[in-house]
């Protein structure tokens, strides 16, 4: 095993060694060639553009037939550029070149081919990458057009220089590259031998530590150190495990924080399997039904013993039906609950069943029921009675004083479906909270010196004597139009309903953050069977009474709404023949 560790090992060495070898050749290689000569080609670009004032000077003194001229401005420039320079007329004559003797120039081909020269004719600058002919090497050119006055090319100035030591550098880093993979090949043999063991050793220890993990133990790690690939191999192994680590305990959390919803959540939740045997049920199903631990396992119709309930799980799993079914419980604890039943997607045969209590939703619209018949009741009195009075009076016109007893019929049922239709509107403001309540400090003594005036006549024709006992100072956090509503209903119910003569008193008591005020009389009181309905709508103890006095039934509902708007409460106390205590508490400006 060792040794098929050490000779894989040796034989990837070299293959790698052999690749790298083969790159650098065919792509290092080319690339330094490319570098350098784009260096030659930059460093011959300033140059060109040094020597073009001076040939562009002697074009402005002499004439291209003065070849002596040109061939000693070429050798100048040659010397000091340490590069062969050309100068060139505009129709491709060489006048003098740098790296010849005079004599030789005139025998020069014509230059207008060149590529250099072409280019730079045509666009300014020109450069090329050729074998010269001429100089028996490999060379850069680089040209730049000469222009006069006039932006008229009238020569051109090349500068050429070989690339000898760019080819010299390509070659010594291609002796150096093959040098290099020798050695690398004669260590990559060497040291094969101890990389396997210590590869080998590695590997096992890493091997162990995954095992552990595999059995699940994600706390166990490799302990590599270092910075190479099997130390990263090892680091991703214990990043492994930590992941899978935290996985698990997201899992857990998910798993924590989803028993967690279901067990907080109002509506319940059955699950049942393909045998409609209980598989999961959530807190409010055991409230529910009144359900224990046990129930798991069971089969559904002895939990929940209800024929529509199982014939809605057999439509929900047959795809025919979707629809929920509203189920009435009977029992120690009888519900309505609508249930509704939809397969799991993960599970299948499985089936969800969710159960909403709506008992409580039943009662109030049971409730507005009532209050719709109630209010049809009560808007039906006043109607038929002004129906009535119009037809007779119809008949009655000839006799004025009949007439009158009508129309004061007609007058007083008016008004008292003018209050009943005010009643409902305000109570439906208050309900909806289209009423905006802007609560402030008040201070109930000198809030009650503008209402109870307006009382004041009405206490005194039945005798009435009405005591306000709220002291000064006492100040409630109250909206003020709220208060009003709420002292005008409990003073127009003292006045309608309590007897002649019979005091009615309004006291305080204080406590550190409330304030309860109390409107006391001495009437006919209130039986104890109606004290916990006093304050619902169209609620009357004497219907008969309360309709001759005026009455709407709606006014302790309205008081009860408001105070409960601005955080307070209600309340009453009465013994028949004892008189009643109507009380409201408020926060304590």
């Amino acid at each position: 095993m060792r040794f098929r560790v050490r000779t894989k090992l040796f034989l990837v060495s070299l293959g790698l060694i052999v690749m790298a070898l083969l790159v650098s050749d065919l792509f290092l290689a080319p690339r330094l060639d490319r570098l350098l000569t784009e260096r030659v080609r930059a460093d011959l670009l300033v140059r060109a553009r040094l020597m073009e004032p001076e040939a562009l000077a002697l074009s402005q003194k002499t004439s291209p037939q003065a070849p002596g001229l040109w061939q000693a401005l070429a050798k100048g420039l040659g010397q000091r550029a340490n590069a062969r320079v050309t100068l060139i007329a505009i129709t491709g004559v060489v006048l003098g070149d740098s790296s010849l003797e005079e004599a030789a120039v005139p025998n020069l081909e014509n230059h207008l081919d060149r590529p250099e020269v072409m280019a730079a004719l045509t666009g300014g600058e020109g450069v090329s990458l050729r074998y010269s002919s001429t100089l028996q090497r490999r060379m850069m050119y680089v040209a730049r057009a000469l222009r006069g006055t006039n932006a008229q090319n009238v020569g051109v100035v090349r500068v050429a220089l070989p690339l000898a030591d760019v080819d010299q550098v390509v070659g010594q880093f291609r002796k150096l590259l093959w040098t290099a993979s020798l050695l690398a090949l004669v260590a990559a043999a060497i040291f094969s031998s101890a990389a396997a063991h210590w590869l080998s050793s590695s590997l096992r220890a890493m091997a162990q530590a995954a095992a552990q993990m595999v059995r699940g133990d994600l706390e166990t790690r490799t302990r590599t150190h270092g910075t190479d690939e099997l130390a990263e191999l090892g680091h991703a192994l214990d990043l492994l495990a930590t992941s899978l680590r935290d996985a698990m305990r997201e899992l857990r959390s998910e798993r924590d924080l989803l028993r967690g919803i279901l067990a907080s959540m109002q509506e319940g939740v059955l699950v049942v399997d393909m045998e409609d045997r209980t598989v999961h049920m959530n807190p409010a199903v055991r409230a529910m039904l009144l359900l224990n631990e046990k129930s798991i396992g069971r089969p559904l119709i002895e939990i929940i013993r209800n024929a529509d309930l199982i014939e809605m799980l057999g439509r929900a799993r047959s795809g025919a039906d979707m629809s929920a079914v509203e189920l009435e419980l009977g029992g120690v604890k009888p519900r309505r609950l609508l249930a509704h039943a939809s397969p799991l997607p993960d599970r299948p045969g499985d089936m969800l069943i969710a159960l909403v209590d709506v008992t409580n939703l039943r009662r109030l619209e049971s409730i507005r029921k009532d209050f719709v018949a109630n209010a049809s009741h009560e808007l039906r009195t006043p109607v038929a009675s002004i129906r009535s009075a119009a037809e007779t009076l119809r008949s009655a016109l000839g006799d004025p004083e009949a007439a009158l007893g009508f129309v004061e019929i007609l007058e007083r049922n008016a008004e008292r479906l003018q209050r009943l239709v005010e009643d409902l509107l305000d109570l439906s403001r208050i309900e909806s909270r289209e009423f905006a309540l802007r609560t402030e400090n008040v201070d109930l003594s000198s809030f009650l010196e503008h209402i109870l005036p307006l009382y004041q006549d009405r206490f005194r024709q039945k005798q009435m004597p009405f005591q306000n006992a709220i002291p000064a100072g006492i100040r409630v956090q109250a909206d003020r139009r709220a208060l009003d509503m709420i002292f005008s209903n409990l003073l127009d119910n003292a006045v309608k309903y309590c007897p002649e003569g019979t005091p009615v008193r309004i006291e305080v008591e204080t406590t550190d953050a409330r304030v309860r005020i109390i409107l006391a009389d001495q009437g006919p009181g209130i039986p104890p069977e109606h004290l916990h309905r006093i304050f619902e709508r169209f609620y009357r103890v004497d219907a008969g009474r309360s309709r001759n006095l005026g009455g709407t039934g709606l006014g302790l509902a309205i008081v009860k709404h408001l105070a409960e708007a601005m955080e307070g409460t209600v309340g009453v106390d009465s013994q028949p023949g004892q008189g009643a205590k109507f009380s409201v508490t408020l926060p304590k400006g």
